[in-house]
């Protein structure tokens, strides 16, 4: 899954590698393409203009040019470890900022992350509570409790 932490060609040369066998079939490799993207990458594609992109060779270049552009060098754990819901904000658009900053750390932090979350809610919140009951594993766990 594409995450934004490496090469957006190598990802393509991945996914050409997997898809081998189809590539006969451009109409099914450019709607297989998108499961192969993760949150940021998937808003990207998301937002393309329907009949704007006409073969899988353009779609790779557009990602191409789009994730080359804008790729980030990768933040570091404590980019975490300063987030906490505000007051005010929703528990969807906590999540949603911390999955964002989550995807764009280099390395496998999960279980430290997941503690970086549950104590960025307030005390009192449910998921909160539930979280300590019943822990998760990833992060992406996490968010499919939110969901």
């Amino acid at each position: 899954m594409y995450n934004g932490r490496t090469n957006p060609m190598e990802h393509v040369s991945h996914f050409n590698q997997r898809m081998a066998m189809h590539s006969k079939s451009e109409a099914l490799v450019c709607k297989v393409f998108p499961s192969s993207l993760g949150p940021v990458a998937i808003t990207w594609f998301d937002g393309l203009k329907e009949g704007s992109i006409n073969s899988f060779k353009e779609l790779t270049r557009e990602f191409g040019a789009h994730f080359m552009t804008f790729s980030k060098v990768p933040r570091p754990l404590n980019s975490l470890l300063s987030r906490a819901m505000r007051e005010g904000e929703t528990l969807k658009t906590y999540s949603n900022k911390y999955l964002e900053i989550f995807n764009e750390i280099d390395g496998d932090f999960d279980e430290m992350d997941i503690r970086t979350f549950k104590i960025g809610l307030p005390t009192e919140h449910d998921l909160r509570k539930s979280l300590i009951r019943k822990p998760v594993k990833s992060v992406h766990r996490l968010m499919d409790r939110i969901d």
